[in-house]
């Protein structure tokens, strides 16, 4: 056997282990808490988009974001990197014991997946969520459709591409069905079907079909177990964009968000909390170089932030609504701050995955809602343990 079939089988091996790793990896979890959680969201079903809290409790919810799954998928780096980005979460998970969970775009990094399925590693990205029988719902950012880019190592004397063409393809993708050494990636309309399809605990929505971008478009409600008409909070994901489409909250989106906020919500009497992923250009706003207003809270400030490409309303109508209490973004993996801004506060998650750029210790944004009165409190929990951060975003003293 030649040297070369010898490197390419040691490296299949490390990669197997290292996925059953991924999958074998879940920290011990009180049975006396899963009966608990279970209770408490046998009420609450994806299909009437509405979730629900016991009454004189609170509602905590758990903000992953950038975890960039299958990142060097070909090389030994990559596979560990999602080892680790497993124990980030398993550890924000128990340590908290959120009642809900937001993946908040780049859940997986597609444009380093040498496989057609993204699915494959979004299903490990949610599995320590899923494996603890905790609701969650997930928006799409730049990296989770992007197409797949051929590594230049793959042409070297050394390389070892994961996948060898049939004889008779000419091409990539011209072999039977498509099949075979295609690497066109997976669309985001693919990743939603999928994850709606295999997990019943996922509130994660298509938007209107006439809506572009549609996919994850959508707004859940949180009421009060005991008064179902009583609700406590409208949460409002959106799709920002990139990967196949432009990094724009469109203005179609904007519409839509006015219509149903409008239908919904029109007296502006419940409080709105708003998800996307790539913040828009009021964040610049608020931060406009490498620092932050004295008002912003957070423990980040590293660097500039990256914005959408263009204003096209929807802010505007943020910003007419007192019920907006905050916005929540991830893609600038070194800035986790909240800053307030007209009637609202802009707020980033921390990056909470080994993939992608910077090595900043990891953590997870955490926000905390309780009723009568209503109060939104948010603060970071990072993998060592270590709480920062406290918000109370609630508050009426905002500056602009």
């Amino acid at each position: 056997m030649s040297p070369l079939h010898i490197s390419a089988i040691s490296l299949i091996s490390l990669i197997l282990r290292l996925i059953l790793t991924v999958h074998s990896y879940n920290s011990p979890l009180d049975e006396l808490s899963k009966t608990r959680r279970r209770i408490s969201h046998r009420t609450s079903t994806p299909e009437d988009s509405t979730l629900h809290v016991q009454p004189g409790s609170s509602f905590k919810v758990a903000l992953f974001s950038d975890l960039h799954f299958g990142e060097d998928a070909w090389t030994e780096w990559g596979p560990r990197q999602d080892v680790n980005s497993i124990k980030v979460m398993s550890t924000v998970l128990d340590e908290e014991q959120p009642d809900f969970v937001v993946y908040l775009g780049d859940v997986v990094t597609a444009n380093n997946i040498p496989i057609q399925n993204s699915s494959l590693y979004w299903d490990q990205a949610i599995s320590p969520t899923r494996d603890r029988g905790i609701p969650w719902a997930s928006v799409f950012g730049n990296h989770d459709d992007m197409p797949f880019e051929w590594p230049m190592e793959w042409f070297s004397s050394t390389g070892i591409p994961p996948l060898h063409c049939p004889v008779n393809a000419s091409c990539p993708g011209e072999s039977e069905g498509g099949k075979g050494c295609s690497f066109k990636g997976t669309t985001r309309l693919e990743l939603m079907m999928n994850e709606l399809k295999m997990n019943n605990l996922s509130y994660s929505k298509f938007g209107p079909k006439d809506l572009w971008p549609s996919v994850s478009n959508y707004v859940l409600k949180l009421s009060s177990t005991d008064d179902p008409e009583s609700v406590v909070a409208y949460m409002y994901f959106l799709d920002s964009g990139g990967g196949s489409y432009p990094e724009v909250i469109s203005n179609a989106q904007a519409e839509w968000f006015n219509r149903t906020s409008q239908e919904i919500n029109p007296n502006s009497r419940v409080s709105e909390i708003i998800f996307w992923h790539i913040p828009n250009q009021a964040y610049k706003t608020v931060a406009p170089r490498f620092y932050a207003h004295r008002s912003c809270i957070g423990s980040m400030f590293v660097e500039k932030v990256s914005a959408q490409e263009a204003e096209t309303g929807m802010m505007k109508l943020l910003e007419g609504r007192s019920s907006v209490k905050a916005v929540f973004v991830g893609h600038n993996h070194g800035l986790d701050w909240c800053c307030p801004y007209k009637n609202m506060w802009l707020c980033y998650a921390r990056h909470s995955g080994y993939g992608g750029y910077g090595n900043w210790p990891r953590g997870a944004r955490i926000l905390e809602i309780t009723q009568q009165p209503f109060s939104l409190k948010s603060w970071i929990r990072m993998e060592d343990g270590y709480v920062h951060s406290e918000v109370l975003l609630s508050s009426s003293t905002r500056k602009e």
